[in-house]
């Protein structure tokens, strides 16, 4: 795309009030930045500050704002979700590298990877109801459907732990594997957990953290992402470089496709035809063609890219509750 090209669109950008329904939001970790891609031109047209160290975003339950963590600076960024407008600050958020609301919208949870402690608040009003202090680096979350539980990773001590939202309290602890990450749970009788340390993911019970099954996907298995059929999940495997498609009901991987540079977090276009994954190692954003399971583009963005997500706006189907995994629509 040329340079004239890239500021025409800008331009269209600021004139209407912001990114809108072409937009791609996108964090650059190490650049305590994000930026607004173009899906259409597949192109950086914007680039603002954020904090320091910005790593995962999500939406408000409503789906009318975006929020970032800011880790260092122990804030959260509010954006409006249409336009990408910045629309204030949240603050006294403590490390939130990980941030979810639980599917009922009572409980907002994040996870302090630097300082080892997992935060429970009531979602109105971000109210702190309890903070747990837990040795390991927890890093990734998911909820029960019920939203009596949340799961978090603990990538250091390769543990699983579940915490109980009212209470805020621990429930059990225990070894998974090799440096857990994304988790998901597909169903009420399920979590999976992908293991950066291996080469693939557990499955475990959610009553105990019994491990009840496992599949192989690729080196360093990291996050997920839902296909939007109830059915398939993505998993990126960064050290290997590709991106698995899962069927979680038979439990086996139905592709594979090469995306280098450690492939990290994802999203899906509107239309269901192309996956955007971020490459952490390339300062780049994938482009996943899903029809041909091909990636035929790679945008250059900040350093470190982490979260990325669609702008669509209000009214989304399966509002995003995790941002660790994100939850299947169907």
């Amino acid at each position: 795309m040329s340079k004239l090209a890239t500021a025409a669109f800008a331009l269209v950008l600021v004139a209407s009030g912001g990114a809108r329904a072409d937009a791609v939001l996108v964090l650059n970790s190490e650049d305590a930045s994000y930026s607004i891609l173009s899906r259409s031109q597949r192109a950086e047209v914007q680039r603002h500050p954020v904090g320091r160290e910005p790593h995962h975003l999500m939406l408000t339950p409503d789906g009318k704002e975006v929020l970032i963590g800011s880790t260092a600076t122990n804030e959260l960024l509010v954006l409006d979700a249409k336009t990408g407008e910045r629309r204030g600050v949240q603050r006294n958020i403590i490390d939130p590298y990980q941030l979810g609301f639980s599917p009922d919208g009572k409980w907002f949870v994040t996870v302090a990877y630097r300082l080892d402690h997992v935060d429970i608040y009531r979602a109105d009003g971000f109210k702190l109801a309890g903070r747990i202090f837990i040795d390991g680096l927890p890093s990734h979350m998911a909820f029960d459907p019920e939203s009596k539980t949340v799961f978090v990773s603990l990538q250091q001590t390769g543990r699983l732990a579940a915490f109980d939202l009212e209470t805020q309290s621990l429930k059990w602890n225990v070894e998974v594997g090799k440096a857990p990450a994304g988790l998901i749970m597909p169903d009420a009788r399920r979590v999976m957990v992908a293991l950066t340390g291996e080469d693939g993911l557990v499955v475990v019970d959610p009553k105990d953290g019994a491990i009840t099954g496992k599949l192989k996907t690729g080196k360093a298995a990291h996050n997920f992402f839902p296909r939007g059929d109830g059915r398939h999940w993505f998993l990126s495997n960064r050290v290997e470089g590709t991106v698995s498609l899962i069927d979680v009901q038979e439990m086996k991987v139905v592709g594979n496709v090469k995306v280098p540079g450690g492939p990290d977090c994802m999203d899906i276009t509107p239309d269901g035809k192309e996956l955007w994954v971020t490459q952490r190692f390339l300062r780049r954003v994938a482009v996943v063609d899903l029809e041909q399971m091909k990636m035929v583009a790679s945008i250059p963005v900040g350093k470190s890219p982490h979260g990325v997500m669609m702008l669509k706006g209000a009214g989304l189907a399966g509002v995003v509750r995790a941002a660790s995994t994100a939850s299947d629509p169907k």
